[in-house]
């Protein structure tokens, strides 16, 4: 503890604005911090200024552990407190020298990822990081080749922790995101790459020789979850880009802007998606066989692939997926699925989609209502065309320990507490 409280102080000089409340303590005038929210709930903005916050982890004393895609004074992680008991952070503690966007409590430690790499931290009994300079190396040697490079992980209760490995393609073509290129057949991408992989949370230096690939025919997941209701991996995955741009003859540009869905799974040990063979319509309903492939957007295809467990509209950019396991909202979020959409890129010519947080009621383990926006307006309200006119575009889900939702913005750094008044 002394160790850490040391390291803290000598980031005090770098953080001397957040301890100032001039920067990175920022709250917010607006109401509900400008969200548009159910009624009953209100939102306040704990946060800002935080570098490119991704993915979020809540202690259970109510304590804030942000991953950054982009150093941030030189870190990649930060520790943020709120020591008046005002709800606002007013310390910020940064450490780790990387970037990344994976993080996750537990069994008394902090697991984080970079591109490459997954590390955890020991914890002590504050569920503060006791040596934050001398990380263990848990996974080492996964591929990155700067396209859905990040490894986003989710642990089960088992010991082992998942770890997505994004597909570093659109549809694996020969020639990538290029006019009429064919599919490979069989996509070589998927050897390492495209799906989740199981390697076991206390094992030091393992590569891909001591993990499993747990789940194949996944473009690429940022969000997922471990459901603890069914004892099962969720995933949100993010759908292909440019059937118009590649495909002209077969898909409008409005087509290519609605298809195809972004889409929730619940995986098992041997799942297979589909990627890059198919992707699912949400149109029409139906697997559809993709155009590299031999398809002309009606044939089906993937019959051996699962189908998806709910899909949402097309390029809104699924980033974070939680299950609210809490008792301060009402009954009906019991156990459903809370989704932060990020937002896309690739929509035009019609405007852009996303940038809200979805919630889909579950009921025994299945949806058993549809999909609803729960909190809007993060990229400001107005209708725009290029995703850099978004203010804020939410990128991480968290649950506090009073049953208090938290949500990462990754423009301005921003962390969101939302909070239900009865």
């Amino acid at each position: 503890m002394k160790k850490f409280l040391l390291y803290a102080f000598c980031l005090n000089i770098s953080f001397a604005a957040y301890a100032s409340g001039n920067d990175g303590v920022k709250k917010s005038a607006d109401e509900n911090a400008g969200l548009k929210l159910p009624a009953g709930f209100t939102a306040v903005k704990i946060s800002e200024n935080i570098g490119r916050a991704r993915h979020i982890a809540v202690t259970t004393q109510g304590n804030v552990y942000v991953k950054s895609s982009k150093l941030y004074n030189g870190k990649g992680i930060f520790y943020m407190k709120d020591l008046n008991g005002d709800g606002i952070v007013d310390t910020v503690f940064g450490f780790g020298k990387y970037t990344g966007t994976g993080i996750a409590i537990k069994n008394g430690y902090l697991y984080a990822s970079s591109d490459e790499e997954v590390f955890r931290y020991k914890l002590n009994d504050k569920n503060e990081v006791i040596n934050p300079d001398q990380p263990e190396k848990i996974i080492t040697g996964l591929i990155n080749r700067h396209q859905h490079e990040s490894k986003s992980i989710a642990l089960d209760n088992d010991g082992n922790i998942y770890v997505n490995i994004g597909a570093y393609a659109n549809a694996c073509q020969e020639k990538d995101r290029t006019l009429h290129s064919k599919g490979r057949m069989p996509c070589p991408i998927l050897d390492s790459a495209g799906g989740i992989w199981q390697f076991k949370a206390n094992k030091l230096n393992q590569t891909y020789g001591d993990g499993i690939r747990y789940a194949t025919g996944l473009r690429n997941v940022v969000g997922l979850d471990w459901n603890n209701q069914t004892n099962t991996l969720f995933v949100m995955q993010h759908g292909r880009d440019q059937l118009h741009d590649n495909w002209p003859e077969l898909f409008d540009s409005k087509q290519s802007a609605e298809l195809p869905a972004e889409t929730m799974y619940e995986l098992h040990k041997g799942s297979n998606a589909g990627w890059p063979y198919i992707y699912y319509d949400p149109i029409q309903h139906k697997k559809i066989l993709a155009p590299e492939y031999g398809g002309d957007g009606k044939i089906e295809g993937g019959k051996d692939a699962q189908d998806p467990t709910v899909a949402f509209p097309g390029h809104m950019a699924p980033n974070a997926l939680l299950f609210y396991t809490g008792n301060q909202f009402p009954e009906k979020y019991k156990n459903g699925a809370f989704i932060a959409f990020h937002g896309s890129w690739n929509r035009a010519p019609e405007p852009q989609k996303g940038y809200l947080v979805a919630f889909v009621p579950f009921k025994n383990g299945k949806p058993s209502g549809e999909w609803e926006i729960f909190a809007d307006d993060f990229a400001g309200g107005d209708e725009f065309m290029s995703p850099n006119k978004a203010k804020h575009r939410p990128t991480g889900l968290a649950q506090g320990p009073d049953g208090s939702l938290y949500v990462t913005d990754d423009v301005k750094g921003a962390v969101y507490k939302i909070s239900y008044k009865k």
